[in-house]
């Protein structure tokens, strides 16, 4: 009798005999011509009887192969022998006359009389406060714990809060302008990471159930970059489970404008925590929108960068070919400050790109072509029009742009593929049963899922990939940034695919009620709430400068970055 399409999909892998869910190499039951054909429908493909009676020879190998693979200890940390490089052959590709992003050129003004303007004072402001020695980082350092501990249970925003390593390193900073040495611009400046990012001695949970008591063993490069910088580590801020929404395994992290509404995900700690307070920046990491998504609902500023810019060494990985980190602060401004210490090549992380960073805060944003679609602003939000309108009040030359009619959607197979490979071992011995979100699209069904993806398919929508890095390639040669509302005409994904760099700002504010996305399963609230909304930047890669130069001085022009949620001013 005929196998099921349910029974093949649950007991096949790799093509061949139905195999135990676990470390054995011996095959079940021998296929047969019948099973085959019960695949074919699945896969699009049509053989005939005598192909099909052909193929089964040899595929009883397949399967032992695969399942003395499977027993073969293959950890997180270990990266596929096949990298993701965003750059094109033949392409120059621009370096920057300045080594770190430094803090714009201008008066922050004096020290706020309050701890509450101080705590909500953008990190290029408090950068000059430091090094100038109107406030101390013990001080400021204070201020945020303090903060943390009145409000981050509300806000559910941190797994794990280090106060004595933070005052630690806020007295060390200290001591070190003390005694007049260098610094950096993110010289003791506290901040809440993401946790996905390891740091010796303490708790990185990834998010999820199964990991939630496991501990770094090593310090990532990002954390050791921001603490030889002289920045400070005030705790770990929450992720969504495995990188993917606002659920965590102690929790649902709330947006500040509104706590009965999660944060998005999966920075979602980091944005929530930035957003209300309780840190000068943050650190998030993205694959596919988990800087910029909960950056637009909680209305913090994020930074995408350039594939490669920054390690992910000592980072959880999910998807080799897409993961980045990035800063997530209160205005564009301080990203630079957080880049310009991220930088950097590192051979320990094998997609790790060598180029430098710098931002002239001089530059006349004036000077630079805006792409944009013209229908994507048709029914956008006010937010996203007003962003517009900011740049024509700037005096940019606006380029209207038209994206290839593709099938983008397909580079989603990427995500879900590398994804079931890096956390196979949680599909094959039923871990994933632990993880609190059980919908079709979360990471326990689209893992299962995606075992059923052809291989074949699969190295073609990674050529179909280098073709749409070609695309973008030739859309940046008509302009210099693309702006954009965050998730019009697949520009999120797309950008995130071809490695290009991407920045969300604050551009205003919408009516909005309760997301029922994000609260577990809430119905949308009669009432609505005036929430913040961000637009997006897109820029060639390695440009982060324009990004920011254009970013600041809409920011400028648009003058709603300070304001705060009432609830934790």
């Amino acid at each position: 009798m005929a196998a099921t399409r349910r029974e093949l999909l649950g007991g096949l892998a790799f093509g061949g005999s139905a195999l135990a869910l676990g470390t054995g190499a011996q095959a079940q039951d021998a296929l047969t011509a019948e099973t085959l054909q019960c695949a074919e429908g699945l896969f699009g493909i049509d053989y005939t009887e005598s192909e099909v009676e052909q193929m089964i020879i040899g595929l009883d190998d397949w399967a032992e192969s695969a399942a003395r693979l499977r027993a073969i200890d293959q950890p997180n940390t270990l990266q596929p022998a096949t990298t993701f490089d965003p750059r094109l052959p033949g392409v120059s590709y621009p370096t920057h006359s300045r080594e770190s992003g430094d803090v714009p050129g201008e008066d922050p003004g004096p020290v706020p009389s309050t701890e509450i303007d101080i705590a909500f004072a953008p990190a290029w402001k408090q950068s000059i406060w430091l090094r100038t020695g109107q406030i101390s980082s013990e001080r400021l350092t204070r201020i945020y714990l303090d903060r943390i501990e009145r409000f981050g249970a509300d806000l559910e925003c941190f797994v794990t809060v280090t106060p004595a390593l933070a005052m630690s390193q806020a007295r060390d900073a200290d001591a070190v302008r003390a005694r007049n040495q260098p610094t950096s611009p993110i010289h003791g400046l506290p901040y809440a990471l993401k946790d996905i990012i390891d740091v010796a001695g303490i708790r990185s949970t990834w998010g999820a159930t199964p990991f939630q008591d496991r501990v770094g063993d090593i310090d990532a490069a990002a954390y050791e970059r921001l603490r030889d910088g002289g920045a400070v580590l005030l705790g770990k801020s929450t992720s969504g489970a495995i990188a993917y929404n606002d659920l965590w395994f102690g929790g649902l992290t709330r947006n500040p404008w509104n706590t009965d509404e999660g944060s998005s995900g999966s920075s979602a700690g980091s944005a929530s925590a930035v957003a209300a307070g309780l840190a000068s920046f943050a650190i998030g990491t993205e694959t596919l929108g988990s800087i910029v998504s909960p950056s637009h609902r909680c209305g913090t500023t994020g930074l995408r960068p350039t594939f490669g810019r920054v390690s992910r060494a000592g980072a959880m990985a999910l998807c080799w070919s897409l993961d980045k980190i990035g800063p997530i602060t209160r205005e564009v401004a301080d990203t630079a400050l957080i880049l310009g210490a991220l930088n950097g090549h590192d051979v320990a992380d094998a997609s790790s790109l060598d180029t430098n960073f710098g931002v002239d805060w001089s530059f006349d944003p004036s000077r630079l072509r805006v792409g944009h679609i013209p229908g994507d602003f048709d029914n956008a939000a006010p937010p996203d029009r007003a962003a517009l309108q900011a740049v024509r009040g700037l005096g940019c030359e606006l380029v209207e742009i038209e994206m290839p009619d593709l099938p983008y959607g397909a580079l989603g197979t990427v995500v879900e593929v590398e994804a079931a490979a890096a956390f196979e071992e949680l599909t094959l011995t039923g871990q994933d049963d632990e993880l609190r979100w059980q919908e079709p699209r979360a990471w326990p069904n689209t893992w299962r899922r995606a075992r059923l993806r052809s291989a074949v398919d699969y190295i073609n929508v990674d050529r179909f990939r280098r073709s749409v890095c070609e695309v973008m390639a030739g859309i940046f040669e008509q302009c210099d940034v693309v702006i954009g509302p965050n998730f019009a005409s697949n520009m999120l994904l797309i950008t995130n695919f071809t490695g290009h760099p991407g920045l969300i700002f604050r551009s205003g504010f919408v009516d909005r009620s309760l997301n029922p996305l994000t609260a577990s399963g809430a119905e949308p609230l009669d009432t609505t709430f005036r929430m913040p909304h961000g637009t997006s930047l897109w820029g060639p890669l390695f440009r982060e400068d324009r990004l920011l130069q254009l970013g600041r001085a809409i920011e400028s022009r648009l003058g709603i970055s300070d304001e705060r949620p009432e609830q934790f001013s």
